[in-house]
């Protein structure tokens, strides 16, 4: 049985949101759940003389596409009292909605700030990978929805001799934690991971 990886490259990354609002759609998710979501990351500044002029201009701002990362080491399914949260022969880190109480511990384990409380329905939500369409032979939808083609999918030992060794840039939390197989790569603004030299410019959008 294969075991699957994303693949997300800041470099080719707008902040466009496609593959945010692909998932929302293909889900029907309500406005307070996402699967996906893109965090905006800024950082610099401007250096003006005493004048108003401006001297200097350093500012930047990169954009992270994250959903799920299917961790090799997932903290929400260590944390999950009833074993709601699991991870299958896939990889894939899902909710049965047969065991889950709505706890929100997984909520507050993951680094990532995945799993979702749904109001509607009392329970615990979040990306799996788009499994129904993975068993057709089709790739996630927020995958085929950008535009760039800064998300990729398949096979983890595919993706890793395609795309290398993930990177770790900020704002993502350190790997080391929960092994991520999400395989990131930065851009050449990209803040080294572990720095606070930015900060997120939309953090409601994103909690």
């Amino acid at each position: 049985m294969n075991r699957y990886a994303f693949y997300f490259d800041a470099s080719r990354c707008t902040g466009c949101k496609t593959c945010e609002l692909a998932c929302k759609d293909y889900h029907d998710l309500s406005p307070k759940v996402a699967f996906r979501k893109v965090y905006e990351y800024v950082g610099g500044g401007i250096d003006v003389d005493e004048a108003g002029v401006v001297r200097s201009n350093n500012v930047w701002t990169t954009y992270t596409s994250m959903n799920c990362n299917h961790c090799e080491d997932p903290a929400c399914v260590y944390v999950c009292p009833t074993g709601a949260m699991h991870k299958d022969e896939m990889g894939f880190v899902s909710v049965d909605h047969d065991k889950c109480v709505g706890c929100k511990y997984c909520e507050l384990a993951c680094p990532y700030n995945v799993p979702a409380f749904d109001a509607e329905i009392g329970q615990m939500r979040k990306c799996d990978a788009c499994e129904s369409r993975v068993a057709k032979g089709e790739n996630p939808i927020c995958v085929d929805a950008c535009p760039l083609y800064a998300l990729d999918f398949g096979p983890i030992d595919e993706m890793k001799k395609k795309h290398g060794e993930s990177e770790w840039f900020a704002p993502l939390p350190d790997p080391s934690y929960t092994s991520p197989t999400t395989i990131f790569k930065g851009c050449s603004v990209a803040p080294q991971g572990g720095t606070s030299t930015g900060e997120v410019l939309n953090p409601k959008e994103v909690e």
